[in-house]
This record gives C-alpha cells, structure tokens and sequence, in this order.
C-alpha cells in the first residue's frame, strides 16, 4: 500500500443545505418575511453608498494637499538665537522654537511681529515682506535655497 491509495473508511457527511424547508422549518433559520428571508437576496454595495456621498467637483482628486506652514515671529528669533546665527529650519526644531508636523521637518514662514535688533542669516524659510526688511535693517540677510 502507498500514501496514494489510502481511502477513507467512513462516508463523507454532506454539507448542511439552509433555507430549504426539511427539518429545519418552514423558514430555516431566517426568520420571518423580509429581504434577508428572500432567495437571492440582494444587498446595495457599501462602496456605492460612499460613491454616492462623495463630491463630484472636477479635478477634486488631483488637487494637491497644502501643507501649513509653522508661523514664527521675528519676536521668538531674538528671544532665541545669538547674533550671527544661521537659523534653519532644523535649528529651530533643535531648539523648540517649532515642531515636527508628522514626523517631518516642517515648511517655516517668518512673520513680520516685533522688533529685531540681532543679525543673522535665515536660510529655507519663507519670509514675510515686513520681516524681511527688518532682517535686512538689523544687518542680516535672507537666503532662500
């Protein structure tokens, strides 16, 4: 004898026929009436019901997600950085000035709130019009890579 030729010694048990009447029942376990009672039953798609309630705008998939920027003024700069400074974005997460969005390091925009007497460098920060002026007046400069 080989593993191929092995059979089994007792029938297969048919598998349970429901919703045919037998000894289940007139209704065989599906209640009473009703679309669930009914033989080919039909249900509406959960995606059609989100298909529907979504908005039909054209274009609306291919818009882009606008990231926010982290605001900070130039207040939060004198009160944080020494003269001479490079500041970047990194340095400000570095010093908790700003936060990381996501586990990413942020866009920064320097607003244009409160006087400035240091100078230093801002490097990749967006920069109002008024706060760049006042960098610029207190002798240092605007670098945007």
């Amino acid at each position: 004898m080989q593993l191929h030729e092995i059979r089994p010694s007792h029938k297969k048990k048919k598998a349970k026929r429901v919703g045919r009447g037998g000894k289940r029942g007139t209704y065989s376990g599906k209640g009473i009436k009703g679309q669930k009672a009914r033989a080919g039953r039909r249900f509406q798609p959960f995606v059609r019901q989100l298909v529907k309630k979504y908005h039909k705008l054209r274009g609306s998939r291919s818009q882009r997600s606008v990231h926010p920027y982290v605001t900070i003024s130039l207040d939060a700069l004198e009160k944080h950085c020494k003269t001479g400074e490079t500041i970047t974005p990194q340095l400000l997460i570095e010093r908790r000035i700003a936060r990381r969005m996501e586990g990413k390091i942020p866009m920064i925009k320097i607003l244009d709130r409160g006087e400035l007497t240091k100078a230093f460098t801002v490097e990749s920060c967006f920069v109002s019009k008024g706060a760049k002026e006042k960098i610029e007046k207190a002798g240092g400069k605007v670098v945007f890579l």
